[in-house]
């Protein structure tokens, strides 16, 4: 499996935060603030893969463009980012090896940190 950095969703994340579009939530709260499945595909329906997949880390060359699976590393919920999703993405990507996602998804929680002052 093939899995790098997706620069364009990764510039979009950073700029989000800067315009205070985020949610600083706790670690645990993925788990409820994940979009669902139907979710994720009301938001293909309606927008497309390319911008679905402007809210992933990385993107999985084994697959298609066209395809879900082709997007790993999801931070937020199609309208802001969110903090557990960041965390939750870094934490996937350590296990994983996935370096480069990895350290985006650290200076995105450094971008959080000076969001908030």
């Amino acid at each position: 499996m093939t899995v790098k950095l997706n620069e364009g969703a990764y510039e979009r994340a950073k700029r989000l935060i800067e315009e205070g579009k985020f949610v600083d939530d706790e670690r645990e709260a993925w788990s409820d603030h994940h979009p669902s499945t139907q979710t994720e595909e009301e938001f293909i329906e309606k927008n497309g893969f390319s911008e679905y997949g402007k809210w992933f880390l990385g993107v999985n060359d084994e697959y298609s463009k066209d395809r879900t699976r082709h997007y790993e590393f999801p931070y937020g919920d199609f309208e802001n980012v969110h903090r557990c999703g960041i965390l939750a993405a870094q934490s996937r990507a350590v296990q994983s090896k996935y370096f480069d996602v990895e350290n985006a998804a650290a200076d995105l929680v450094a971008v959080l940190k000076q969001s908030r002052r």
